[in-house]
């Protein structure tokens, strides 16, 4: 699977994902530069998912939240920001989140590869399709 991944600064959480994906067999397609802003980081591996040139992404920042709302701002992307296993799974099930956010303040390394690998095996629920095709912005 081709991911983007950007991060606002490096760290050894930073290094340790990027080494995951790599082991595991992902082509990491590095978006932002590390030391790039926050917003310009979630909006690069927002971008690169809704365009097709990455099947899915990932993005980090100290508490994830920034970089989560930047992404989601680009048309497409469903950007869930995750701190546990529990919810990476369901945010795959049963929303078709296709950009994964963490914060690096908490997480650790054993958590962010816990976080990488329910986001990446997990598969949609057929029965949830409907409600995720139905999400519209509201009229304005």
């Amino acid at each position: 699977m081709r991911i983007a991944f950007g991060t606002d600064e490096r760290t050894d959480v930073t290094d340790a994902v990027e080494a995951w994906l790599a082991d595991h067999g992902h082509d990491v397609v590095l978006v932002a530069e590390r030391g790039d802003p926050w917003p310009g980081v979630g909006a690069a591996v927002g971008s690169a998912v809704a365009s097709g040139e990455a099947d899915r992404g990932v993005v980090c920042c100290w508490t994830g939240t920034g970089v989560s709302i930047a992404a989601n701002k680009v048309p497409g992307v469903r950007a869930a920001l995750c701190t546990d296993r529990q919810t990476a799974e369901g945010a795959r099930r049963w929303n078709d989140a296709n950009v994964l956010a963490f914060g690096l303040r908490l997480t650790t390394e054993a958590v962010a590869e816990e976080l990488l690998e329910a986001f990446l095996s997990t598969e949609v629920d057929p029965d949830e399709q409907a409600c995720i095709d139905d999400v519209e912005p509201p009229a304005t």
